[in-house]
């Protein structure tokens, strides 16, 4: 079982950057793929970015290509989320998602449905 609590929410403008954190609880965090999913209001949650266990493998949905980066700190049991050039369609809802991995395969987490573990969310809102 793994315990996941994001921060780093809250309002920005349009053009500037925010940056998210996801402290996860346990000792086994290197053995679990982490990924950044987002909802907007009346909208289904959808895949933003996810990173598997050592770090070494990242992807992300194109809307957030080149201006969104997912990282983790191992040792700190923590996975980040660092949004630059925001868009007003970037507001929403940030989910922190892990699932435990042996074989990390990006088409199993690139959806919901790969995740068993989430956090409660944090609010991004991006003003034009």
């Amino acid at each position: 079982q793994v315990n996941l609590l994001e921060s780093g929410g809250g309002l920005v403008q349009a053009g500037g950057s925010l940056s998210l954190s996801c402290a996860a609880s346990g000792r086994t965090f290197s053995s679990y793929t982490m990924g950044w999913f987002r909802q907007a209001p009346g909208r289904e949650r959808t895949f933003v970015a996810t990173i598997s266990g050592d770090g070494g493998n990242t992807y992300y949905a194109d809307s957030v290509k080149g201006r969104f980066t997912i990282s983790r700190d191992n040792a700190k049991n923590t996975v980040f989320l660092r949004m630059s050039n925001l868009k007003p369609e970037d507001t929403a809802v940030y989910y922190c998602a892990a699932e435990l991995t042996s074989t990390y395969v990006i088409s199993m987490y690139t959806s919901a449905n790969g995740y068993h573990h989430w956090g409660q969310g944090t609010q991004v809102t991006v003003s034009s």
